[in-house]
């Protein structure tokens, strides 16, 4: 629990530095951010529990990063975090680890991953719907979840290789869902996707 209350704190703290409230100001993102703060809470209240008494959840974190840029991003996850465990009776400590891991974590390689594609990766539609919003939401969940399976205390009983189990699947169900939002918001709402530019993706599409 130490190493997860550093991560939030520190992530936190990084995040009010770039006082990312500042993007709010009549920019179009006022409605997806208000309906991660409705909907995520629901989401994150909803976990699963694996062979074992490994807890695993979606994150809706991936999602986030690129609709709403990580700052924002982090700072908005912490009360998701906090509704969601209040809704679900899910002890503090519990919820602290799911979101220093499966949300500051998770988040922060997503953004990593993502630059990392759009500095190497061709500049087409294609590749910012299947690459960052399905591949990248992927290993970043994956990765997320296998760094939390070894620093963190799993269950008595429970066997390393059934908790990286349960993370790789929800990083595969996060996967599709976040590459099928992405896909929909690039056709209808572009304008809510901070990290989508017309002038990058549209230019030579």
């Amino acid at each position: 629990m130490g190493l997860s209350v550093v991560l939030v704190v520190v992530a936190v703290a990084v995040a009010i530095a770039m006082r990312p409230w500042r993007q709010l100001r009549g920019a179009p993102i006022w409605h997806p951010w208000l309906a991660c703060l409705v909907l995520l809470p629901w989401v994150w209240a909803a976990q699963r529990v694996m062979p074992g008494g490994v807890a695993v959840q979606l994150s809706g974190a991936c999602l986030m990063v690129l609709m709403l840029g990580w700052p924002l991003t982090v700072l908005s996850l912490v009360p998701i975090a906090a509704l969601g465990a209040w809704l679900g009776g899910i002890g503090w400590a519990e919820a602290l680890d799911h979101l220093a891991w499966n949300g500051i974590v998770a988040a922060t390689l997503a953004l990593l991953i993502g630059l990392a594609t759009r500095r190497w990766l061709p500049k087409h539609p294609f590749v910012f719907i299947l690459g960052r919003g399905f591949i990248v939401t992927a290993l970043a969940m994956m990765a997320a979840g296998t760094l939390s399976a070894h620093l963190t205390p799993a269950p008595q009983s429970t066997e390393i290789g059934s908790v990286l189990l349960g993370h790789w699947l929800m990083a595969w169900g996060e996967a599709f869902s976040t590459g099928m939002l992405v896909a929909i918001f690039v056709a209808f709402r572009p304008q809510w996707l901070a990290s989508w530019s017309d002038e990058r993706y549209l230019k030579d599409a």
